[in-house]
């Protein structure tokens, strides 16, 4: 199988690209990445002089490139993970969000559909198209609500999410309109290695160990479900190989945190790994600021259809992800002085600025 997997240097892109150059031997990919700013080569490094992967900085927007790439490598399926994804970003600047997760897909699926019509018929059938959505564009749960669901109406409460449903109903609307072979994947908060210390959980651990300040929304009671990111990219493999055209899969962790619980646990963690030199605790960091605007309160994603039908289940709690997690950071300071630096743009932009 050759796979086109779009936004493959993001941080759930990448563990997808390097879970199945590690686990299946007989799938080559080609990886088209804009590298904006949490798009990081590095995080595939020792891939480089690998046969089977190939690393393409270009935009989904890009119809003349993304045509080249589909032909030129026989493409058997795409993996759209090509998103602008920060709720924060979204509502300070909302365009990039809609020229990417809309437009870009749009172009994507268009650049998609016109390789597939001249494939054979058997490549036809073969072909498939997989969306990676997010639990976002249900909007927010009530404290007793059941969870998110494949059948929950839409109900988006930022750019970003907005932004992240559009292009759900157009991959939809090229299943109905023109039996074009998609799948859609809604999944819930993902975590652990090569995510960017913007999203929770990694600016919490290096900040906690820069001796810098947590900073938690509000309250801190907002609910999360977390999903380890390994568990997320078996997940996409199933609906990729097994799924059912035109349907969609939510993809949840069955663990349903408040942020400040969220901080409170990795406090511990780093308190047992590396404690602070001055002995205090690193909960003693933990300050409230004022709240995210239209901060949704709680999401909670239902994964039985996907456990049921394909057959998916976790490999990881989040007692074992979110260690496993916090010891990652921990293991890999280069990597991360590179992200919080921005080394890893001057070195792509060749400039020391």
């Amino acid at each position: 199988m050759n796979l086109l997997v779009t936004g493959g240097c993001g941080f759930i892109g990448s563990n997808f690209v390097r879970w199945i150059l590690n686990n299946e031997p007989s799938v080559s990919i080609v990886n088209l990445d804009a590298l904006t700013y949490a798009g990081n080569s590095e995080s595939l490094a020792d891939f480089i002089d690998e046969p089977r992967y190939k690393e393409v900085h270009g935009d989904i927007g890009d119809l003349e490139l993304v045509s080249q790439l589909l032909g030129e490598n026989k493409i058997d399926a795409v993996v759209n993970f090509a998103a602008e994804s920060h709720v924060d970003r979204s509502i300070d600047s909302p365009r990039p969000f809609f020229e990417t997760n809309v437009l870009g897909t749009l172009n994507l699926l268009d650049a998609s559909r016109r390789y597939w019509l001249e494939l054979a018929e058997a490549d036809q059938k073969a072909f498939r198209f997989l969306h990676v959505s997010t639990d976002e564009v249900f909007g927010s749960l009530g404290p007793e609500d059941p969870a998110f669901c494949e059948t929950t109406p839409y109900a988006p409460n930022s750019p970003y999410s907005a932004s992240k449903a559009s292009s759900d109903h157009i991959v939809r609307s090229y299943f109905h309109t023109y039996n074009f072979p998609v799948v859609t994947t809604n999944c819930s908060n993902n975590y652990g290695p090569f995510q960017f210390p913007e999203k929770l959980i990694p600016l919490m651990i290096l900040n906690a160990i820069d001796e810098k300040q947590l900073p938690v929304y509000g309250d801190g009671q907002n609910v999360r479900d977390w999903l380890y990111v390994t568990d997320h990219v078996t997940a996409i493999w199933a609906a990729l190989t097994k799924g059912q055209l035109g349907e969609v899969y939510t993809i949840g962790g069955r663990a349903e945190m408040k942020n400040l619980e969220v901080v409170q646990t990795i406090c511990g963690i780093l308190d047992e790994l590396k404690p602070r030199t001055n002995g205090s605790a690193y909960a003693d960091l933990i300050t409230f600021v004022t709240d995210r605007p239209g901060h949704d309160r709680r999401y909670a994603v239902n994964s039985s259809r996907i456990e049921n039908e394909l057959g998916w289940s976790q490999a990881e709690t989040f007692k074992s992800g979110i260690r496993n997690t916090v010891s990652w950071y921990l293991e890999n300071s280069v990597w991360c002085e590179q992200i919080t630096s921005g080394n890893y743009q001057r070195q792509r932009l060749g400039t020391s600025a």
